[in-house]
């Protein structure tokens, strides 16, 4: 397994950074990101923390840990500059949390993430068919979301991906212990999304091709 999207307690999450990694280690992954929120009053604080825990844990222990961010709730025009300071920070993973419909997300979230050229747009919600279609061109991946709320519209976003050639992939938005899939919990995200048995190794396949994207090849 596969987890491109987790927090920690450089954020929201319950987990410092070392218990995740363990707790996902013995569930089986063999990869993971660490995506914590940030803006603009944190994003300099965070990314930093997250590189040195990844360097740590790659030295010690068998699942790669990825360093990255979720950009959240970043007025859309500012979505561009931010990508790029986090990735000058040294972010190998860029993930915008998108248009949800459990959060008041800015409209035009989704179409600024993909004009900017992020890596995942997280559970965007009902996306526009248009920018399902320059997701694929710009080579964004779209998210299947395990987390309550924005899974909600997991079946849209599976069908218009799939109309639209745009990749999907699967994270868990974790943010506590319970909030981890095991595979089996997985094989049901994928199949209530409408997407056929045996898509969740088409969606990890896709997590590994972005994995090794960013320089982290399995």
């Amino acid at each position: 397994m596969i987890d491109l999207h987790t927090h920690s307690l450089f954020s929201d999450g319950a987990l410092i950074p070392s218990e995740l990694v363990r707790r996902l280690e013995m569930m089986g992954y063999i990869a993971l990101a660490m995506t914590d929120h940030v803006d603009f009053s944190m994003v300099e604080f965070v990314v930093p923390r997250i590189i040195k825990v990844a360097e740590e844990l790659n030295r010690s222990q068998p699942v790669t840990v990825v360093p990255g961010v979720e950009l959240t709730h970043i007025p859309p025009s500012q979505i561009k500059p931010m990508i790029t300071m986090a990735r000058d920070l040294g972010a190998a993973l860029v993930v915008v949390h998108g248009e949800t419909i459990a959060e008041p997300v800015a409209p035009g979230t989704n179409r600024a993430a993909i004009e900017a050229g992020a890596d995942i747009l997280a559970h965007p919600g009902l996306i526009d068919p248009a920018d399902a279609a320059l997701a694929a061109q710009n080579n964004v991946f779209l998210e299947i979301s395990a987390r309550a709320g924005h899974s909600l519209t997991n079946g849209h976003v599976a069908k218009t991906a799939l109309e639209k050639d745009a990749r999907l992939l699967i994270n868990s938005d974790g943010h506590a212990p319970g909030d981890f899939m095991t595979r089996e919990f997985a094989e049901k995200i994928v199949e209530g999304a409408g997407l056929e048995r045996g898509g969740l190794d088409k969606l990890l396949a896709n997590s590994r091709i972005l994995l090794q994207r960013v320089g982290y090849p399995l």
